[in-house]
């Protein structure tokens, strides 16, 4: 039992924190993000798969629905945000001490550990 509620906690705080992210591109825009794929020689509108991986994916996270599939895709989504964003700053520390990615690589690899868990019992499907 304690195992799927470790893995129930895992998909509401890797989903309900996500979609904070999401959410504030819902209400702010995503033109930096565009601005950072266009700089990278990537078309622009691929910057809204950023709803896909921050809006969609934390909610069938939360829920439970296809698990392994949805966090695979806030892995990916890390993955692209750390390469636009962090790449120059992975063997570096932050202001603070800690390291300078730390947020999207726990992000990344609390996703990764759903891909490879699985849902659990306490969802829509168990996977």
């Amino acid at each position: 039992m304690s195992e799927n509620i470790g893995k129930l906690v895992l998909r509401l705080m890797v989903g309900g924190m996500m979609l904070f992210h999401g959410i504030d591109k819902a209400l702010h825009g995503i033109t930096s993000i565009k601005g950072l794929l266009h700089s990278q020689g990537v078309p622009e509108v691929l910057a809204y798969g950023v709803y896909v991986g921050e809006i969609l994916a934390p909610i069938f996270l939360i829920i439970g629905w296809k698990s392994r599939v949805w966090a695979g895709v806030i892995v990916f989504n890390m993955a692209v945000a750390i390469y636009l964003t962090k790449l120059g700053s992975l063997l570096s520390l932050g202001s603070q001490g800690t390291w300078a990615v730390e947020l999207p690589m726990f992000y990344l690899f609390s996703a990764l550990a759903i891909v490879l868990l699985g849902s659990g019992k306490y969802a829509i499907e168990r996977d």
